[in-house]
């Protein structure tokens, strides 16, 4: 009996060092070697400090076929559990580029599936660590059929808990389409790329000569498709910013945003801001700097932040409150609306209003970008998208209008009649169809081209129309502004809004679900 047991034993000691070992010493090493860590480094890394608790260890696959049968290591090629990130409870799972390339088998992807179905019923975010050669070949459509199964609980889940994908080496063909469907993707510049055909296929199709990095890398996707949230230098930066994108995040659609304590006094008045924004509506500024002078501590983290960068979108504190921030760019593209800028920030207001994230909005913007690219692509269509999501979001909407907010785009940018529920405006605010110089040549184009000095009295119109419009003084007169406010107040006015709001209460009609126009 007692030799019954000890072989019980030590052949639980073997399948665990099996399991650990993954590849074995020369692929770890082969893996350090091309600047990248170990799927159990990875988890390491990202977690708190001993806080990983493994599911499945001992899995293998089922395949017979091509001599698998004689060619299994526990785990399968992908490691899964739960664990700690400041103290707050995820699901995780790393695949394991030295173990069959990563290749996903039946097994592995019911593993996957496992801690999603556990994280949803649980109610903790799930974070994905993706290096991996895509399908098993040996399985055939039974490794396709673990993909649908993962993307199947992604859309289960999306809007229910939190969903991260950190890139860290390959992911092609079908594989994209799980990190597609998340919330957030990071990438490592250098060593990870997406793509849904690689280079090899293109050129033989198209007859297009492109490299791995130029198709698919980490800084093609975060500044051209806007498939990649953030490209980090190295997998270390990835998993600190995971971490960081994480303390803003509640842990599922039932709980409200996370609060810490700060040192930044609530009522901090910054007299910097009055200087910020020029006065001339025609002179940039950056908006980022104005939000770092009025949010906890200076602390912007920014998503998307190199791509479709005329408008900004992250995540900040506010008394100690996370929130999420939609700002338009006056630095790039005069802060126009444009088709990337309403898709980005069309979907990371979705997003908080999933997960009850307060928003906070500043405008400053000239209107829609016009041109035939943008209405060829689809510009209608797409800043319908913001417009939805904003109408759409029933969490607090704090706007602060800081200086221009002409047209449609007044509407669209979180405005009162779109239900905003505190919107502010700053003495420089101009809140009118258009700006002067361009209304005066509609409206008085008769009487310019009439008069004696058509250069002096498209100036005496020019000023007329700007005493009456180019200030916010209108639309506070009709409710449409809640207050004008000293820049140096905004800190101040902001948290208070987000205090008296924490109990909000609204709801849209009835309905299975709207139907954005994607």
């Amino acid at each position: 009996m007692a030799d019954r047991k000890q072989a019980l034993l030590d052949r639980l000691a073997a399948l665990n060092e099996a399991a650990l070992a993954g590849g074995g010493p020369a692929r770890h090493a082969r893996q350090h070697a091309n600047g990248k860590l170990t799927a159990r480094e990875r988890i390491e890394a990202l977690l708190d400090t001993d806080s990983f608790v493994e599911l499945d260890r001992l899995v293998t696959h089922r395949c017979t076929d091509f001599g698998m049968e004689h060619n299994k290591i526990p785990g399968d090629g992908v490691v899964t559990g739960y664990g700690e990130v400041g103290g707050k409870k995820i699901f995780i799972f790393a695949q394991d580029f030295t173990v069959f390339g990563g290749s996903l088998s039946e097994t592995y992807a019911a593993k996957i599936c496992k801690i999603m179905d556990m994280a949803m019923r649980v109610g903790a975010p799930v974070v994905g660590l993706n290096d991996s050669g895509g399908a098993r070949i040996q399985e055939g459509v039974q490794s396709l059929a673990g993909y649908a199964e993962i993307f199947y609980r992604n859309v289960a889940a999306s809007g229910v808990v939190p969903q991260i994908s950190v890139i860290m080496g390959p992911c092609a063909g079908g594989a994209v389409y799980s990190p597609a469907i998340t919330d957030f993707v990071i990438m490592v510049k250098k060593t990870s790329f997406m793509f849904i055909t690689g280079p090899e296929v293109i050129r033989t199709v198209t007859h297009e000569v492109v490299t791995q990095e130029e198709l698919g890398g980490a800084e093609t996707h975060a500044s051209t498709s806007g498939v990649a949230h953030f490209a980090c230098d190295d997998e270390k930066q990835a998993a600190a910013v995971a971490r960081e994108l994480l303390s803003y995040l509640p842990a599922n659609n039932l709980e409200g945003p996370p609060s810490i304590v700060t040192q930044d006094p609530t009522d901090r008045r910054d007299a910097a801001l009055e200087e910020l924004v020029p006065f001339d509506p025609m002179k940039p500024y950056d908006m980022a700097e104005v939000i770092g002078h009025v949010v906890d501590d200076g602390r912007f983290l920014q998503v998307h932040a190199d791509w479709a960068r005329n408008i900004l979108c992250g995540f900040a504190r506010l008394g100690g409150r996370s929130v999420g921030v939609v700002a338009n760019q006056p630095a790039v593209l005069a802060g126009c609306l444009d088709i990337d800028a309403s898709v980005k920030a069309a979907r990371f207001v979705r997003f908080c209003d999933a997960f009850h994230i307060p928003l906070v909005t500043f405008v400053d913007v000239p209107g829609f970008l016009p041109g035939t690219a943008q209405e060829y692509g689809g510009i209608i269509r797409h800043g319908a998208k913001l417009l939805y999501a904003y109408a759409e979001a029933t969490v607090p909407k704090i706007t602060v209008i800081t200086r221009k907010a002409y047209g449609g785009a007044y509407d669209v940018m979180s405005s009162k009649h779109i239900r905003g529920d505190l919107n502010y405006a700053w003495p420089s605010a101009e809140i009118a169809v258009m700006g002067a110089e361009g209304a005066v040549k509609i409206i008085h184009r008769q009487a310019i081209a009439a008069a004696a000095d058509p250069v002096a009295a498209k100036d005496t119109y020019v000023a007329e129309y700007t005493d009456l419009f180019a200030n916010p003084f209108k639309a506070a007169e009709l409710g449409y502004i809640d207050d004008v406010i000293s820049a140096r107040e905004t800190r101040p006015r902001l948290i208070s809004a987000l205090s008296l709001l924490e109990g909000k209460r609204d709801q849209m009609p009835a309905k299975k679900h709207g139907n954005i126009p994607l």
